[in-house]
C-alpha cells in the first residue's frame, strides 16, 4: 500500500502517479532526498532562434517558367518589396528548458529541470522523460537522448542528469501543480537566474558535457 508523500511536512499535491520510488531518502551526507531509488531530471536541448544582423541575400536564381503578362501600368505606392530573397544569420546559443517551482515544493521559488524520483523498474532515461511527460507535456517520441551526466553520487542516492534534444516542434506547459512556468532559457543566462542548488552546483560541470555532446550530434 503506497502513502501518500509529504513536502514540508505537507501533502504533496502535485498530482504525481503514486509509485514504489516515491519517498525520501535520509542520505549519509546528511540531508534527505526525494526517490527511494533516485531521481533523474531531463536536461532537454534545443537550437536557439535565427539572428539576422546582415543583409538581405540571395543564393539562387529568380525563375519563372510562363510567360510575362502585363496589360496596365506598373503602379506601385508602398515600400519596396523583396521577392525570391531569404534572411541569414548566425544562429543564437542552444536553449535548455526550465522548470520554475512552485513556492510550496522543495526549494519553490527556484528554476530547475523537469524531473523526479525513478521508480524501482525504470532507467534514468525512462525516469526522466516520464516526469518530462507528467510534469511538462513533452513528448518522448520527440526528445532524442545524446548521453546521461552524473550529477551527486553519494551511494545511498544519486542524481542522474539525462540529455536530450529536440527533435521536433516542443510545446511544454506546466501540467501539475509543481510548475509556476517553464521556459526555454539560452544557456549562457542559465546562470543569472535563481537555480535550485543541485542544479546550481553542477551546471558547470553540465556545461561541459552539454557542449561535447552537441558538437557529436
Amino acid at each position: 500500500m503506497c502513502r501518500t508523500p509529504a513536502v514540508n511536512g505537507r501533502p504533496y499535491r502535485g498530482g504525481m502517479a503514486a509509485t514504489d520510488g516515491n519517498g525520501w531518502v535520509d542520505c549519509r551526507c546528511g540531508h534527505r532526498h526525494w526517490g527511494r531509488y533516485g531521481a533523474a531530471g531531463l536536461l532537454l536541448i534545443r537550437d536557439g532562434p535565427l539572428v539576422h544582423d546582415g543583409p538581405l541575400v540571395h543564393d539562387g536564381p529568380l525563375v519563372h517558367d510562363g510567360p510575362l503578362v502585363h496589360d496596365g501600368p506598373l503602379v506601385h505606392d508602398g515600400p519596396p518589396v523583396h521577392v525570391g530573397f531569404i534572411r541569414t544569420g548566425p544562429v543564437a546559443a542552444p536553449e535548455v528548458l526550465l522548470q520554475l517551482r512552485a513556492s510550496w515544493t522543495h526549494e519553490g521559488g527556484r528554476w530547475g529541470l523537469l524531473g523526479g524520483a525513478r521508480d524501482s523498474h525504470e532507467g534514468v532515461e525512462q525516469a526522466a522523460l516520464r516526469e518530462a511527460a507528467e510534469e511538462g507535456g513533452v513528448e518522448p517520441g520527440a526528445v532524442e537522448v545524446l548521453g546521461v551526466l552524473t550529477g551527486v553520487d553519494h551511494v545511498d542516492w544519486r542524481y542522474t542528469y539525462v540529455l536530450g534534444i529536440a527533435r521536433a516542434a516542443l510545446q511544454p506547459r506546466p501540467m501539475t501543480a509543481e510548475s509556476d512556468e517553464l521556459r526555454w532559457v539560452p544557456l549562457p543566462d542559465v546562470p543569472t537566474l535563481p537555480l535550485h542548488h543541485g542544479l546550481y552546483s553542477a551546471w558547470p560541470g553540465l556545461t561541459s558535457g552539454i557542449n561535447a555532446a552537441l558538437a557529436d550530434a
